[in-house]
């Protein structure tokens, strides 16, 4: 199964330590270029910085229909459009993206997407981790990830910690 994911799935999971979920949920992870930029940015101190550089399990490629990407960029930034781009290209099983407006986008164009959140569900559904309540506390906690009151609950619900 292909997926590609944009940077904010890369930043959270390798905030707090789980970044290899995607290697367990998926078989191929792509990323592009874009992508790739964002995340060895100079200045840029999280752990994806160093970490997701030196991983042999994620590959980078870039979308070679770049009048697409330059329509998706009057919305989105270059690391969506490129991902949303890619992910159609290469007729990606799913779109790993927690944006907004970038999820939209990938709906409409007909992609699968899933957020860091899906990740913790199909994690543990998998058998890969015990419980999503700390995984999901820590990325609150450690990256400021904003998440309401219910769809945490409905979250925790969904994994079944209620």
């Amino acid at each position: 199964m292909i997926v590609v994911s944009n940077t904010s799935p890369l930043f959270y999971l390798s905030s707090i330590g789980h970044l290899d979920l995607l290697c367990q949920l998926y078989d191929r992870i792509v990323i592009p270029t874009a992508v790739l930029n964002e995340i060895t940015d100079v200045g840029n101190t999280d752990p994806s910085a160093t970490i997701v550089p030196n991983l042999t399990w994620i590959e980078t490629r870039s979308p070679t229909d770049l009048e697409f990407v330059t329509t998706l960029k009057t919305e989105l930034d270059r690391g969506e459009a490129e991902a949303i781009a890619l992910a159609v290209e290469l007729n990606a099983e799913r779109l790993i993206i927690d944006e907004r407006l970038g999820r939209l986008a990938a709906i409409q164009v007909g992609l699968k997407v899933t957020g860091v959140l899906g990740i913790f569900l199909a994690a543990k559904r998998n058998n890969f981790i015990e419980e999503v309540k700390p995984l999901l506390d820590a990325l609150i906690d450690r990256t400021g990830f904003w998440i309401d009151d219910r769809l945490y609950t409905e979250i925790l619900n969904a994994a079944d910690e209620l």
